[in-house]
């Protein structure tokens, strides 16, 4: 008979404690391999697909889309050895049922047959498994949530357009609908959706998805733009327009016992949206840092005419283009380099100063999930060209929801340029645990003092706040005032390099 073992959801990174289950890649039943993709979870970091160390056939998987579980729950078991369901031995489970405890190996031991995968899964097999708990996400308008391995249920009656799109602030997470079968990849990154007792449903790709979902949008309503009727984000977004517009839709009587949607609140009544996921984990980070970290903010503007015309002058001499925030991201680095406290934390127990040896340069980056701080690792050793080439790849991966947990950890400081919303300045909050942020405003035209001559000049705001922990106002001012210096002229920062 073919052994059973048990899959637990592995440490996804540091500091995360559990994940949401986005989309199962896998049903009861289907083979495996080692290493594959089984299903796709979100933390409070970012979206990740999951694979299963084990090849084999699944024989039950644990928690609905929708549902949020602690790290080292099980997520599935796998029959390893087995080419089919009735040849692993045991009754496929579903709703949170296994194989009996005395046929499941135990996954901490390892195994080192040619069925499981020699790669680690961090946190994965070590020490007790966490206290099983499930939290469900409150259903969508007119959403059934469907057993992780049930048939789907059959669908409740489609929602008015008006009070199926929800107007949310970007980066919330509002509730989503559970989805009663898997989603498909088809050729060219299309995706499939098959909802009950219905055709399938063609979708650009998995972000189209997730936005119809975040704003409570049934795809099947919509009529594709694109070949063959394939739904793109256009067709999406224009739907979600057309509701704003669209007359308000009294709810029916079926729909009195869902739960209510955003546009689907009486007048007058308050809406509630969790603090969870990416907002949730913001939400927390900052509040940690206004507790434990004594900040203090200082700013000067400065004169960014020369510091644009030399980035004219570089990028009209051919090869890779550089952009701005590289440009200020090396003069960061060369500031950190003459004022090391700023690149520092503080250890609270052994209160003790830490210096870091390099710079690991965070940069704000707002995106349709919210606000993420992807970091550039080993800032300090990249020319202005591998800094471009590198903030334009994680922003890509920021905008697309790929982003690791190894590209949002492990910044020692962070360049915020809050210009690109159109305000001057700002007192930006750190982020916990690092000692200081340098924020950058919008570069506008402005009267100025230049040369003994008033002149019209391309003025910026930079504001740092510091951990007054580290160091103190001098220390703060000396590093500013450098970097203003290095914006006024960019020679100065030849001295450095």
């Amino acid at each position: 008979m073919a052994k059973v073992l048990e899959f637990k959801l592995p440490d996804l990174g540091e500091g995360l404690t559990e994940a949401e289950i986005v989309r199962w890649l896998v049903d009861v039943g289907d083979v495996v391999a080692i290493d594959q993709p089984v299903v796709e979870v979100e933390t409070a970091k970012a979206m990740v697909e999951v694979p299963c160390p084990y090849g084999g056939v699944v024989t039950a998987r644990f928690g609905e889309e929708g549902s949020e579980l602690p790290v080292g729950a099980p997520l599935l078991t796998v029959a390893v050895g087995a080419d089919r369901l009735e040849d692993a031995g045991v009754a496929a489970a579903s709703g949170g049922q296994s194989a009996p405890s005395g046929e499941r190996a135990a996954s901490s031991g390892g195994n080192a047959s040619a069925e499981t995968s020699g790669n680690v899964l961090v946190g994965y097999g070590t020490g007790t498994p966490a206290a099983r708990r499930r939290r469900l996400r409150p259903s969508a308008l007119g959403a059934v949530p469907a057993a992780a391995s049930a048939p789907a249920a059959a669908p409740a009656p489609a929602a008015p357009a008006a009070a199926t799109a929800r107007n949310g602030s970007p980066g919330g997470v509002p509730p989503r609908a559970a989805s009663g079968s898997s989603a498909h990849h088809g050729a060219h990154g299309r995706e499939t959706v098959r909802a009950a007792a219905e055709g399938p449903v063609a979708v650009i790709s998995p972000l189209v998805r997730k936005l119809a979902r975040d704003n409570d949008l049934d795809l099947r309503r919509l009529t594709g733009s694109g070949p063959d009727g394939l739904i793109l984000r256009a067709d999406v977004e224009n739907a979600l327009r057309a509701a704003e517009v669209a007359p308000p839709v009294a709810p029916t009587a079926p729909a009195a016992g869902r739960a209510l949607g955003a546009s689907a609140l009486p007048t007058g009544a308050e809406e509630r949206i969790p603090l969870r996921g990416v907002r949730g984990a913001v939400a927390d980070k900052l509040s940690r840092s206004r507790r434990e970290i004594p900040d203090a903010t200082c700013w000067v503007d400065a004169d960014a005419t020369e510091l644009l015309a030399a980035r004219t002058a570089m990028n009209a001499s051919g090869g890779e283009k550089i952009s701005l925030l590289a440009l200020l991201a090396r003069i960061c680095t060369a500031a950190l380099d003459r004022y090391p406290e700023l690149n520092s934390a503080v250890d609270t127990e052994a209160r003790e100063i830490v210096r870091l040896p390099g710079v690991h340069l965070g940069f704000a980056a707002q995106t349709e999930r919210g606000l993420v701080v992807p970091v550039v690792r080993d800032a300090h050793t990249r020319s202005a060209e591998s800094l471009t080439a590198e903030f334009a790849r994680l922003t890509d991966a920021a905008r697309d929801g790929t982003l690791t947990p190894a590209d949002l950890t492990g910044g020692t400081f962070t360049l915020n340029n809050y210009g690109v919303f159109g305000v001057d300045g700002s007192t930006p909050i750190i982020n916990h645990p690092e000692a200081a942020m340098l924020g950058v405003g919008r570069i506008v035209p402005k009267p100025w003092v230049h040369e003994g001559e008033l002149a019209v000049r391309k003025v910026v705001q930079l504001s740092l706040t510091f951990d007054h922990r580290v160091c103190d106002g001098g220390t703060a001012g000396g590093f500013l005032r450098y970097v203003a210096d290095c914006v006024e002229r960019p020679a100065v920062l030849l001295r450095t390099v």
